[in-house]
């Protein structure tokens, strides 16, 4: 999971960063409302960490922005001011929870893991595309001959076409999906996978299941059945 945290205190943005990436998420962060903005309209993310008291542009202000945009990740909202009125602004612009400073980590961690549980509570199962079939709780693909064998960056490359479907997905944005935005991205890198998932996914089928769209990117073409 690709979490974004929005926190103008540094010292306790990268505490918290710290911490959530110890326990496996993958995190982005960003130091004004500007920034935050950007990289929450431009890079997918699982879930926003947002300080109502921001720089630049406040945090009741980006999520109204973010909602505008037509996002809907789960918002968590961090305020260090005690009154319900600063709390229920944030939640009527589209936030999902709130904290208020200060507060325990293992409490942030708990309301994190509720908001990504309901979000992917909306999603279905599995899906079944006859001559492919996903198991998203498992995190497996299967076909006529049982499970097929797939890398975890595989997996998350595969589960994100089909989440995105019939959309056209293009290279940078499934590098922006796979690695942290600011790492060092090689594009090849993206082709040799998705080459090597398609054999792994077509190898007795005529009907390919990821579309190459020239000078678009990549979509995935099987229906449901």
């Amino acid at each position: 999971m690709r979490l974004l945290l929005i926190e103008d205190e540094a010292a306790l943005r990268d505490a918290l960063a710290a911490r959530l990436t110890l326990e496996g998420y993958r995190v982005d962060t960003a130091a004004d409302g500007e920034d935050g903005l950007y990289q929450a309209c431009e890079f997918p993310f699982d879930l926003l960490i947002v300080d109502l008291g921001l720089p630049k542009l406040n945090g009741i202000q980006l999520i109204e922005r973010v909602r505008a945009a037509g996002h809907t990740m789960p918002i968590l909202i961090l305020t260090a001011r005690a009154n319900w009125q600063e709390k229920v602004a944030g939640l009527e612009a589209g936030a999902d929870d709130y904290l208020t400073k200060p507060f325990e980590y293992p409490e942030l961690a708990a309301r994190v893991m509720a908001l990504l549980r309901r979000a992917l509570k909306a999603l279905p199962n599995g899906l079944d595309f006859g001559v492919l079939q996903i198991d998203f709780a498992r995190q497996q693909v299967r076909n006529a001959e049982g499970v097929i064998d797939l890398t975890a960056f595989e997996y998350r490359l595969l589960e994100h076409l089909i989440h995105q479907r019939p959309n056209v997905v293009s290279k940078l944005a499934l590098a922006d999906y796979l690695y942290p935005h600011e790492a060092d991205r090689d594009s090849n890198v993206i082709e040799v996978l998705l080459s090597r998932l398609r054999r792994k996914l077509d190898q007795d089928s005529a009907q390919p299941s990821i579309e190459t769209v020239r000078g678009r990117g990549y979509r995935f073409a099987l229906e449901t059945v």
